[in-house]
């Protein structure tokens, strides 16, 4: 992480409470449910990831400024560039309205941010990442740090060692990486997002 937009140091983090989404936990609230279901947004994959990158390090109400620095900039991007960064990406009228992005090692995949500029769009995003994480095999979401927004969708905090022991065998998981591409409508990203992930890879 980075201090700071303008700070160019970069220092590493390594929480003793890891948050994490439980792939066979997740929940998503009803009326989400039936907005995902409607689609009011076009979901695509790597299409904008340096605009993702850049919303998400944007200033917003209550984050006035951003751990996304110069230098973690060039990385995402050198890493979505390797195939190992990707965005999930949320349009209306082919305005990019939210959504997020992560790394991806083995069967693991670190969110590292969102950004909404239309109502659930992140949540969306975040729906539509999951059953592609299930429907592909995935097997860990990392989502850093438990907060109010995430514990909607099951995220719960692990103690760092668990969490190590849980990391260490996805990362020998070779997901199908194409089903993080492939469209799938807002009605089969409900029903993957919420089937247990032995049914749904």
């Amino acid at each position: 992480m980075g201090e700071a937009r303008d700070d160019p140091r970069i220092f590493l983090v390594e929480p003793e409470e890891r948050g994490v989404i439980p792939l066979d936990g997740f929940h998503i609230p009803s009326r989400l449910r039936r907005k995902v279901r409607a689609e009011p947004f076009a979901v695509r994959v790597d299409t904008a990831f340096a605009a993702v990158l850049d919303a998400c390090a944007s200033p917003a109400p209550g984050r006035e400024d951003t751990w996304i620095n110069g230098p973690i900039r060039r990385l995402y991007l050198a890493l979505n560039a390797m195939g190992r960064a990707h965005s999930i990406e949320c349009w209306k009228d082919e305005r990019l309205v939210g959504g997020l992005y992560g790394v991806t090692l083995g069967g693991a995949f670190f969110g590292e941010s969102m950004f909404s500029r239309e109502t659930d769009a992140s949540k969306v995003a975040l729906v539509h990442l999951v059953a592609r994480m299930k429907r592909g095999g995935w097997r860990l979401l990392d989502a850093q740090f438990l907060t109010e927004h995430l514990s909607q969708f099951g995220a719960v905090e692990t103690p760092q060692a668990d969490y190590l022991e849980r990391l260490a065998p996805a990362l020998n998981i070779r997901p199908d990486t194409p089903s993080l591409f492939e469209p799938i409508s807002g009605e089969r990203a409900v029903f993957y997002a919420l089937q247990p992930t032995t049914q749904a890879s």
